[in-house]
Formats: structure tokens, sequence, C-alpha cells
């Protein structure tokens, strides 16, 4: 496994340089821990959702039918969706302006209990999302597969993302160069490979101190993409 700076450079030589590198890191910074506590849960949850419905669809079609899903799920309050009577649930299946995906739907009163939950243990859901250490991330993709619905894989680091947490997504481009690298030997399929994932993000976060975003989105910029599919950061 090389150092970060290598793999930086290799980024760097491949996308214009190390000054362009950097801007395209900082257009998306994470927003700090203190930050991410003070998100409301109906924005947490409105997240959450986006991310659900997004994948399978076009996030363009997603956009253009958003308003209508803030309407339909009440501002995304999560008292309001966690206690979906079956007649409201049965009201949006006919509603033709959102996404009429019965399990996708479902996935939202689950995850409004969720939120709910997070708020009575931690005072919000983000000041939950907030304190989670990100040495430990792979801990609270677990969390999410366990307790939430809909949100593992992609669309959990993507929902995380979203909210500015600090996440790394195992894409294809990013995939390939783990296994360049040697921490890993194939696709990711179980508890281990994300443990090797981690150990290596916090090595080369303590190298350079950049969070996972920066370092996941890093990596995926060093490689042609091309083996495991369109470009994918």
């Amino acid at each position: 496994m090389r150092r970060f700076a290598e793999i930086f450079a290799l980024a760097a030589r491949r996308h214009g340089g190390a000054a362009a590198l950097e801007r395209i890191l900082a257009a998306t910074p994470p927003r700090k821990p203190a930050e991410i506590a003070t998100i409301p849960d109906d924005r947490i949850l409105a997240e959450m959702t986006r991310r659900i419905f997004n994948a399978g669809f076009s996030s363009i079609v997603i956009d253009k039918k958003w308003p209508a899903f803030e309407r339909a799920f009440q501002g995304f309050d999560p008292a309001a969706c966690a206690s979906m009577t079956e007649p409201y649930f049965d009201s949006l299946m006919r509603d033709r302006e959102i996404v009429r995906n019965g399990a996708k739907i479902k996935a939202v009163v689950v995850n409004a209990r969720l939120l709910v939950d997070l708020r009575a243990e931690h005072g919000s859901a983000g000041r939950f999302f907030a304190d989670w250490p990100d040495d430990e991330y792979v801990g609270l993709l677990e969390v999410l597969k366990k307790r939430a619905s809909h949100l593992g894989g992609e669309a959990a680091g993507r929902f995380l993302r979203g909210i500015g947490k600090p996440a790394f997504i195992t894409t294809p481009d990013m995939i390939a160069a783990l296994i360049r690298e040697g921490v890993i030997k194939g696709r990711p399929s179980g508890k281990r490979d994300l443990a090797a994932i981690q150990a290596a993000f916090n090595e080369w976060s303590k190298e350079s101190g950049r969070d996972l975003t920066s370092i996941s989105r890093t990596l995926a910029m060093s490689v042609d993409s091309g083996g495991y599919g369109p470009p994918n950061r």
C-alpha cells in the first residue's frame, strides 16, 4: 500500500495537476461536526429519502418531482412519517406526482422511526451523526444497515455525504484503486473487507490530515475508469 502522497500525485497527473485536483476536492467539502449537529431531523429524513429514490431512477426525474415528495411526506416530519396510516400509504401509491414504489415508501416510514429513536437517544439525529467518529465509519454503515431501510452500500455513503458527513463510497473506481494498493483482493464482500478499507483510510488520513471523502475521491480519480464501469466517485 502506497503512501497517500503518492496516490494523490497519481490522481493529480490524471486531472490537470495538484492545484486542479485540490479545486475538485474543495468543491464539495464535508461539514464540521458542529454544523451536522444542527441539521433538523426533517432534513435528514429528506436526504435519506432522496438517496433511496435516486437509486434506480434518474436523479433529474427525482429532482423535478421533489416538491411533490415534500408535500406527500408532509415536509418529512419524522413523527408524521413514522405514524403513516395504511390509508395514507394507499393514497401515496395512487399519487402520480411522486415515484410510486411501495418498498421505498415503506422505507421512509422505517427511517422516520429510526430518527425518532435517535432523537430520544441522542437529542437529535444530527447530533448522533455528528458525534460518530470517522475512524469507525464502517460501524456507522452497520448501524444504517441494521436500523434503517434501503440504506446499504452506496446509498448509505451518498446519504452521509449529502448531510456533510465524511464518507467513503465503494464505487467501481475506488474499488479498483483499493485492489491496486493491495488493501482488498476484489469487490468488498463482508466485514473483513470493510475493516481492511477502514484501516487503510485511517492510515492515509493520519498521514495526510484529509477526511474520508477527500481520500475516497482521490483514490477514485487515481485510476483509469473502465474495468469496473463508468466513472463514479
